[in-house]
């Protein structure tokens, strides 16, 4: 076995680890596939031989690929305009009642996944990295150019953000939920549409066409309040008050920059824009044989019972 071999052989052993690092920090499977593919061409252009720790040498180099790849994506991302004022009613903070903490306990096993959406590049990748890889917090540093107290800092505000809603982190090596949810006895219906709800956002974001296809329902239907109308919160431009069909809602919703949270809305999974710590529409999803089949964007809160899952 020559040198050329050697090293494809060894990648390839560690490639399940990489692509778990690249998806756990991207939360897309196509886009973990593409920086382990981006790995391999940088490792191919260095010179293996002398690397010493080869697992630690690849996981520095998924990381940083994966953390370019999430700043540039973050950074695509435009802020929802012409936002209505608010009564301030729908205020973070606000107490559950016995039955709607039931309803966020169940659907948490999902919500996760989401709330890893909500984290910063950076707090997303030192959190990862440390507590669900077990990466030292002085080889972080060096990945990310900063110090391990400000690493460790980082980690620190990810795992807060979790605790704060008593979730779980997803292990290493969990399926994505997007398979998950197609497989016998997977949980309970509210964490199926929180996993289904994530796999629409993702999609969405990344300008997926054929994952957005496979998440809806032929005849779905969207509908928009007039308020939602009028502010723009599908995409930014506007939406008229009704889309049928999955092609249509496809065109509509694929490269959307906007930035939802997990949020229960009426003790339902859904998603929530929040601006300045007040929800300022919502999108209530209906889920049915494993598919998506209606979004309402409601940007008129009067009555809905609204936790923010973040």
């Amino acid at each position: 076995m020559n040198e050329n071999e050697w090293l494809a052989a060894r990648f390839e052993t560690d490639r399940p680890r990489l692509r778990a690092v690249a998806y756990r920090v991207l939360g897309s499977q196509t886009e973990a596939e593409d920086a382990v593919q981006e790995t391999w061409l940088r490792v191919t252009r260095s010179d293996a031989a002398a690397v010493e720790n080869m697992s630690g040498w690849l996981t520095t180099i998924v990381a940083r690929v994966s953390l370019n790849m999430l700043q540039s994506r973050k950074s695509r991302r435009e802020d929802l305009v012409d936002v209505p004022e608010d009564d301030g009613s729908h205020r973070l903070g606000t107490a559950a009642d016995p039955e709607q903490e039931a309803l966020l306990a169940e659907s948490v096993g999902a919500a996760m996944f989401l709330i890893l959406d909500t984290l910063t590049p950076a707090e997303r990748l030192a959190f990862v990295l440390h507590d669900m890889f077990a990466v030292p917090f002085e080889e972080i540093a060096t990945i990310m150019d900063r110090t391990p107290a400000a690493t460790r800092q980082l980690a620190s505000r990810a795992r807060r953000r979790f605790q704060r809603q008593g979730v779980a982190p997803p292990a290493a090596d969990a399926v994505p939920p997007a398979v998950a949810l197609r497989d016998e006895g997977a949980g309970s219906a509210q964490a199926d549409k929180a996993g289904f709800i994530h796999a629409f956002l993702t999609a969405s974001r990344e300008g997926d066409f054929e994952a957005l296809l496979a998440v809806l329902a032929p005849d779905i239907v969207v509908r928009a309040d007039r308020a939602a109308v009028r502010m723009g919160v599908a995409t930014g431009m506007g939406v008229p008050e009704e889309i049928r069909g999955a092609d249509a809602v496809t065109r509509a919703f694929a490269n959307l920059s906007w930035s939802p949270v997990p949020a229960l809305v009426d003790g339902s999974a859904g998603l929530a824009y929040v601006q300045d710590g007040v929800p300022r529409a919502v999108f209530r999803f209906a889920v049915a044989d494993g598919l998506i089949t209606g979004i309402d964007i409601l940007a008129d809160l009067t009555g809905l019972d609204i936790i923010v899952l973040c």
